[in-house]
């Protein structure tokens, strides 16, 4: 407990909020380290040939919480009523007015782009006379990444302000009469604060890549068993094989007509996965224009036209996979634009870790690792909340005997492994 006077106020938008004061909070406080309790070249083609760096000095660590990707979703209309993610951005302040924390939230009305599943509870709710939507959703939608959710200043009030952030929600759900609040992709010492104070806790699976200080993509592959290293070769080779090369592209290369090109791919793919895609094409013009030292767009071209393409955002140790899509299929692409020049580029630029986005066991074999991730979730319901405190129980087991089983099965040579 603590007498210093927080308050908090509920922000139906981020333009409410100065860029500055939200970035306070967010900033340093990467997923790989944010311990406090509550962070070969192939066909490889850049405008002027070089192999470009994005820069992260004085940004947020992890982008996707800072306020400029959070108010792109906004302003592009990916976000808002009409989506069934309306903006409630909880912001804790001191009597003064200035802003000590805040968590990124939203009124749901359905469960889509979240990444953690929970429609089979809203079912059973249902189907027992409850309204299970709308309910609260801390998050970044449409991003499954690993990051702080309850943002705080850094500074000896931050432990007492992630702490009043997760009371209100609490509050919140119960005097609005609200079936629940999930905090999703959250960090493990959150998870655990959250745990703490009643929340249920699950978790997940996804595969990161993480560079053990390779010196070059061959390096990394001398580190697979044989097999694993010539299926990735023979791989990247037919992917590029019918005249394809591949470019980065970075800051004033994604001009508007390269946002067009990636945004018909992203519609190819999203309308085939989702039936609709989440986000606009304002989105990328808009996210373009604030965050375009921070973007790593990975494009294929072939007989002059640009054919797929896949986004990255960099933080400050991290490449982060995003979107991908295609308007014409060849065998090995998507491996080659979202998985290989990612781990390229993390190589290039000495990044700790690529994170190629949710799920995927198919990953594995190209490198990639399991890796937990976290969820917690208030349930208002006593009934409800037993029998998903039930069912959480179980699954953890499952995730956790699932994540060995994988680890086992990585494709990295076992006397390297056994020297480690």
């Amino acid at each position: 407990m603590t007498d210093i006077d927080i308050r908090i106020r509920i922000a139906q938008s981020l333009a409410e909020v100065p860029a500055a004061a939200w970035d306070a909070c967010a900033g340093g406080n990467d997923n790989a380290s944010a311990g406090e309790a509550i962070a070969p070249t192939v066909n490889q083609t850049h405008e002027d040939n070089s192999s470009p760096r994005l820069s992260t000095r004085g940004q947020v660590d992890n982008p996707f919480i800072s306020h400029d990707f959070l108010s792109a979703l906004e302003a592009s209309f990916s976000v808002g009523p009409r989506t069934g993610w309306q903006p409630r951005h909880l912001l804790a302040e001191s009597a003064n007015g200035t802003l000590l924390g805040a968590a990124p939230c939203y009124v749901k009305s359905h469960s889509r782009g979240e990444y953690v599943f929970d429609q089979g509870w809203a079912e059973a709710f249902e189907r027992a006379g409850g309204d299970y939507y709308p309910k609260l959703q801390v998050a970044v939608p449409f991003t499954p990444v690993t990051g702080p959710r309850l943002l705080a200043r850094p500074g000896p009030l931050a432990q007492a302000v992630r702490g009043a952030l997760a009371d209100a929600l609490v509050e919140i759900t119960t005097a609005s009469e609200l079936s629940s609040a999930h905090v999703t992709f959250l960090t493990e010492p959150e998870w655990r604060a959250l745990g703490e104070r009643g929340f249920l806790q699950r978790n997940d699976q996804q595969f990161h890549w993480v560079n053990a200080g390779y010196a070059s993509f061959d390096d990394f592959l001398g580190h697979l068993a044989s097999r694993k290293r010539k299926t990735i070769r023979r791989e990247r080779k037919e992917a590029l094989a019918p005249g394809i090369e591949v470019a980065w592209l970075i800051g004033s290369d994604l001009t508007e007509a390269v946002w067009d090109a990636f945004f018909a791919f992203y519609m190819d793919t999203g309308s085939r996965k989702w039936g609709r895609p989440y986000l606009t094409r304002e989105f990328f013009s808009i996210v373009g224009e604030k965050m375009r030292d921070r973007i790593l767009l990975v494009m294929a071209k072939r007989a002059g036209r640009w054919i797929a393409g896949a986004i990255n955002f960099v933080g400050a140790d991290a490449v982060y996979g995003r979107n991908w899509g295609a308007i014409e299929h060849h065998p090995f692409l998507h491996f080659e634009l979202c998985y290989y020049q990612a781990i390229e580029y993390a190589i290039t630029h000495k990044l700790a870790r690529v994170e190629a986005g949710a799920q995927g066991e198919h990953k594995l074999a190209r490198g990639y690792l399991p890796k937990t991730t976290y969820s917690a979730h208030f349930i208002a319901n006593p009934a409800l909340r037993r029998a998903v405190a039930e069912y959480l129980a179980r699954e953890r087991a499952y995730v956790r005997a699932a994540g060995e089983e994988l680890a086992a099965a990585a494709p990295f040579r076992k006397d390297l492994v056994e020297q480690d």
